[in-house]
C-alpha cells in the first residue's frame, strides 16, 4: 500500500480517510480486471463523447483510468490531481500523455478546453472551504461553448452547491444523468450534471 501524499491542501477527511486505507495497485488492477472480463469501465469517457469536442481537462484524473481511454478514442487530454501518488500510476501508463500535479481550485493551465470533467465524486474530495473556489478556476478553463461534466453522491447539499456556484459564474445547466450512461435523473444516490458555458 502506497503512503498518503503530503499534498494534502485543500482535501476533505473523506479524501484523506480513502488515501488512507487504498492500496492503489490494487485500485488500478480492479479496473484492468473487470474490463477483461467484459464489464464497461469507460461510462465517463462515453458522457465526454456525448457532449463532443475535441480537447478535455480531466479534473481529479487520479490513475488516469478516464483520461487514457479518452486519449485512446482520439481526445487532446490534460489530466491534473493533487495528489502525487496518484499521478505517478497516471504517468507509467501513459507517459506520452500531459499531466500536471496542482489543486484544481488554483491550478492555472494557460489554456481552454472543449470539456472539463470531474469524474468519481470530486467535489466531495475537495475540503468545504475550497469548494467554491473551484467551479471559477474550472470556467476559466472552459472554452466558450464548452461543458463541464460533473458526476459524484447526488448529497443534496453538495447539489445544491455545486448548482449555486455553476449559476453564479454563468454555467447553463444542460443535463442531469442519473449515471455516465446518459439516463434523466429521476432521483436516486448519483447524479451526473452537465452544465455549459
Amino acid at each position: 500500500m502506497s503512503t498518503p501524499n503530503p499534498f494534502t491542501s485543500g482535501v476533505s477527511d473523506r479524501w484523506r480517510a480513502w488515501r488512507a486505507v487504498v492500496d492503489l495497485d490494487e485500485y488500478v488492477s480492479r479496473w484492468d480486471r473487470q474490463e477483461a472480463e467484459g464489464h464497461d469501465v469507460h461510462g465517463e469517457a462515453d458522457a465526454v463523447d456525448r457532449v463532443g469536442g475535441r480537447t478535455v481537462l480531466d479534473g481529479g484524473c487520479g490513475t488516469g483510468r478516464v483520461a487514457i481511454e479518452l486519449a485512446r478514442r482520439g481526445w487532446e487530454v490534460v489530466g491534473v490531481d493533487g495528489d502525487a501518488d496518484l499521478l505517478a500510476h497516471a504517468r507509467r501508463r501513459a507517459p506520452a500523455l500531459e499531466w500536471h500535479h496542482a489543486d484544481l481550485t488554483t491550478a492555472e493551465l494557460q489554456r481552454r478546453f472543449d470539456v472539463v470533467v470531474l469524474a468519481g465524486g470530486v467535489l466531495s474530495f475537495v475540503d468545504g472551504a475550497s469548494r467554491p473556489h473551484l467551479v471559477p478556476n474550472l470556467v476559466r478553463h472552459l472554452a466558450d461553448g464548452g461543458h463541464l461534466i460533473s458526476g459524484g453522491p447526488a448529497d443534496p447539499a453538495e447539489v445544491l452547491g455545486w448548482s449555486g456556484w455553476c449559476a453564479a459564474a454563468g454555467l447553463t445547466p444542460v443535463h442531469e444523468w442519473a449515471t455516465w450512461d446518459g439516463h434523466h435523473y429521476e432521483g436516486g444516490d448519483y447524479l451526473v450534471t452537465v452544465h455549459r458555458r
